[in-house]
Order: structure tokens, then sequence, then C-alpha cells
């Protein structure tokens, strides 16, 4: 690495390779389905005015801590295996071959990659690189129909919604109707009319049976806006589980994304998700759950006369596959089953479904007398913990000092990370601050204090008012490392106004410092974007149908 400029390249290059050598040592696992998690990190940065290029100038030693993020890693690790996708792995790796043999022992940049990949492939992969490394963002692609032409149009796509003007040359892979009947093409344009001739097979006359999937198992960096045809096609597809794990996940991901930047109503996100209702696979679930959720937390905000029936929905959909993996381990269960079961637990809790709120806390207080029990393993613990904390009060606090016990008595840290970020997740504004107060106390490590600022949207202006009081402290003891940046993004990111920001705004007009101002803006920039999402989703004048329709379904 000859700068800092060029730290993606080792860092995102690692990140990469890692998921190559598990997938080819353990196929089974299907590592890839996982690996679009970090694919989705880096989009969610990135998409965020607010963000930076991959390769970014470094001029002072103190700028470096802030590019170790999601863009270095994770987008960087997906830029790259977009790359491997369009020249083949064959090419890549002989490729690679000779990058090495020429640069051991040596510092490189990033165009002495770029420079050895296009000599053995004949491609312009500079010119094609340069666009995803040398400027921030990527495309959201908008794809329709005209007979057997395939009409796409590209524009930088940002969470708030607001119109940017990059432009990206854009590897294009899609099928038809099946993953046999697929192409591989190149946008190199702002918009463009593709010929689909050889793709569209008995397409006639079987018009409910036709669907189309651009960026072909989420290899692409970039986002897909289907039209209303091709969407209906997409959600058959799905339903009839004609779509491979990956782009399961991924058209989930791009339409709730689209949602938030308001280029998807949230009516038709919904109906999306319940697509999603006979889902059994980790990863896919994984997505569903996230993004219920997310739903959830924007819903109390923006319709709140609809949130009950919205997480009503939302509970139905996830409980069948909860009661399918149910609370305890069961015989022949893999690793994957058993995140699932902590996520959909923990979604359930959240959003409110009593059996299984009870359960949690039943489960904990036999857990409490007996902390070798086998009814709260590790993996499940939390959800145990954040149940108890739902149901605590200022008048009845035994749920909190039970865990602060826990806390107390724990050996491992793993333990007292599961406690600290249980702790705020209370209704009751009073025992938010009490655990937030318990941050700064000399019982919690520094490195560990930003675990417990888990804060609901019940909890955020007793954490803003908290940060605020004690903004010196946590300024002189924090601002030196990175951590300063999870206490801002963590609460900051809980608003959903455009007068919270004025206010943020004002606050720290004289306490920015450089270690943490990209992530004060980024963080801002997330507030603004929760706020244009609520006022787009008041503007859904068909979601009150379509909640009720979704909510009442058997």
């Amino acid at each position: 690495m000859e700068w800092w400029t060029h730290l993606w390249l080792n860092e995102g290059f690692a990140s990469w390779v890692s998921y190559l050598a598990v997938d080819a040592i353990f196929p089974e696992w299907k590592i890839w389905t996982q690996f679009l998690d970090e694919t989705s990190s880096g989009m969610m940065l990135d998409a965020l005015s607010e963000s930076h290029p991959i390769e970014v100038e470094i001029k002072h030693a103190n700028e470096v801590d802030a590019i170790f993020d999601s863009i270095s890693y994770e987008k960087g690790a997906s830029v790259i295996r977009m790359l491997h996708s369009y020249l083949g792995a064959d090419c890549f790796q002989k490729a690679l071959a000779s990058y090495i043999k020429k640069y051991a022992y040596a510092n490189a940049e990033t165009e002495d990659l770029w420079a050895v990949l296009e000599e053995e492939s004949g491609e312009p992969v500079e010119d094609l690189m340069s666009s995803w490394t040398k400027q921030q963002g990527y495309p959201v692609i908008f794809v329709k129909m005209n007979s057997n032409k395939l009409h796409v149009c590209q524009e930088q796509f940002l969470s708030d919604g607001s119109s940017a003007s990059g432009t990206w040359i854009v590897p294009l892979t899609l099928c038809c109707s099946s993953y046999e009947n697929s192409k591989k093409l190149i946008l190199t344009s702002k918009s463009d009319e593709l010929d689909i001739d050889d793709l569209i097979i008995n397409k006639k006359g079987k018009q409910e049976t036709f669907w189309l999937k651009l960026n072909t198992n989420q290899t692409g960096f970039y986002r897909v806006k289907y039209d209303d045809e091709l969407a209906a096609g997409l959600k058959y597809a799905i339903q009839a589980d004609k779509i491979s794990l990956m782009d399961k996940i991924g058209i989930i991901d791009d339409a709730s994304a689209l949602c938030v930047a308001c280029k998807v109503t949230l009516s038709s996100l919904l109906s999306l998700l319940d697509a999603y209702s006979m889902e059994s696979d980790y990863t896919v679930l994984s997505r569903v759950v996230s993004v219920s959720l997310e739903i959830a937390n924007m819903v109390d905000d923006a319709t709140p006369d609809l949130s009950d029936k919205i997480k009503l929905f939302l509970i139905k959909l996830l409980k069948t596959p909860a009661e399918k993996l149910g609370w305890d381990v069961k015989e022949g269960k893999s690793h994957l089953d058993t995140m699932l079961r902590a996520e959909l637990l923990m979604a359930l809790v959240r959003l409110g479904h009593i059996n299984t709120v009870k359960e949690g806390i039943r489960r904990f207080h036999i857990f409490l007398n007996d902390r070798n029990s086998s009814v709260l393993p590790p993996d499940i613990r939390k959800v145990a913990y954040v149940a108890v904390m739902q149901k605590c009060t200022l008048s009845d606090k035994y749920g909190y000092e039970s865990l602060l016990k826990i806390y107390r008595e724990a050996d491992q840290s793993q333990e007292k990370v599961r406690v600290l970020g249980s702790l705020a997740s209370c209704p009751d504004k009073s025992i938010v601050l009490d655990a937030l107060n318990f941050l700064l106390t000399d019982e919690v490590r520094n490195q560990d204090a930003f675990h417990g600022l888990n804060v609901t949207n019940q909890g955020r202006e007793t954490a803003w008012e908290w940060l605020k009081e004690n903004w010196e402290y946590i300024s002189k003891t924090w601002v030196s490392t990175s951590l300063i940046s999870d206490f801002i993004n963590s609460i900051v990111s809980l608003f959903v106004s455009y007068e919270k920001i004025r206010e943020i705004e004002e606050f720290f007009k004289n306490r920015v410092k450089l270690t943490f101002e990209r992530a004060l803006k980024q963080s801002l920039e997330t507030v603004k974007t929760k706020a244009h999402w609520t006022e787009g989703v008041r503007s859904d004048e068909s979601l009150a149908e379509v909640v009720s329709y979704l909510a009442g379904k058997a």
C-alpha cells in the first residue's frame, strides 16, 4: 500500500478474499449469501451525500481513523466481487497471480492492480473501476420493458431522495424466467435500450410466468427499480420459489432502500414483504427481519394510527418461522438456525408480541435463580433481557436491578456486553437515564460503553439530553478514538424531524472535532432521510387499505 489513499485495497480485498476462501472450502455454507450483509452495509453508508469515495485523499494522520469504515471495507469488497464476476474467475485469478508476483516485497497503488487486470483480460478495467473507486456513491438502475427491448437508465442513488450527477460504467447481468437464460451487458451511458430478444423465451401467452431479474445474484454494487409489470413478475417468482436466495435478499433490500428514498411506496414494500411469508432460509429472513424493524420504528412517527396494524402484519410474517424454530435447540439444526432463532425472537419482542415477551420473562426468572439452567442459552439470552426491560418501570425496577446484578457477577465480557445492550431498551425514560449514566461509571470499560447506547424511539429525547449534559466528559474520554462517533451516531440518528436537525447543528456548532466531523454529518443526513421518508409515507394514499388487507389475512 503506497499511502492511506489505497487503504481499501488492503482491507476491502482481504474482506472479499476471506469469503472466497470459505466458499471454496465449505461450499455448503453458501457464504456468499451472508456476504450480502457486507454489500448492504456499504450501500447504506454510500447512499449518503456525506459519504466518501473508496479512494480518499488523506492529508493528516488524524483523518485515517475516519476511513476505517463501511466504504473501505464493505464497499471495497463488493466492487472487487463485481469485477471478479465481470472478468470471470479464471481470468481474475491469473491476473492476480501476475500482480502479486510483480509487486512482491513492494508497495502498490490501486492503479497498479487495474493495469495488470487490464493487460490480462483485454477489458478496459481502469476506466470501469475508476468510476467506482474515485467517485462516491452508486447508481440505481431504472428498468422497464417495451416489446423485447429493455430500457435502462441510471442515476445516483441517495437515501434522502435528492438528485446528484454521478454516472458509472455499470456491468449489468440479467436473467429471464430462468438462471440458465442469462446475459451480461455493460452500461456506459446515462441510459440505453438493450435488445434482449434472445432471452424472451415463450413469453407470449405466458405473461404470468415471465420474470426478469437484473443484477443476477447481486454481484453488482447498484440498486434496481423495476416498472410495475416487472415488479409483479418478481413477486410471483419469489412466491413460486424460482428466485435464488441471493436475489431474494437483493429484491427486498433494493425495495426497502427505494422506499426510504420515497421512490417506492410503503404499501408496495409491505405487499412485497408478504411474498416472503413462506420463506425459511436464514439469510433471507434475516433481511426480512431488519426491514420489518426499520418499518416498525418509522411508522410510530409517520402513521401512529396505522402502527398497530402494521406491526400486527409484521408479527404474523415472522411468527411462523419463529414457531418452527422455537426457543430450544433441536437436534440436527444448523448454526444458521441458531442465529435465525435469536433474530426472529428478538424481532417479535421489539414488535411487542405478547406471548414472546411473556416467554422471555418466564425463562429469565428461571435463569436468574439457576445460571446453569439450559432454558436461556447465550444465543437467545439477550432476547429475554430485552423482554424484561420492556416491562420495567420506575415503580418496578426489579428486572433492571436483576440485570445489573448479572452484569456485576459476570466473568465473561460477552455477557457484560449482552446486558449493556439491553438496559436502555426500556420505554421508561427514568430507567433509560439510569442506564445511560451507568455507562459513565467505573464499572463499564471505556471500550464497552457504546454497546449500551441501544436506545429506542421512546428514549431518544432522554438520550439526547443526556449526551448534551455529559458532552464535556464524553468528548474528553473518547474523542481520541473512533468510539466518539458511536456516541453521536447511536443517539442523533434516532430522530426524524428537520427541527431536530437544526437543534443538533446548533449544539455542535462550536464543538466539532475532526475526529467525528464526518460521523456527525452522516448522522444528520440520516435524520434528514428519515424526515423525508416520514413525509412520503404520510402521502401514501393506498397505505390504509393495503395495511387493513395484510393485517386481516388469515
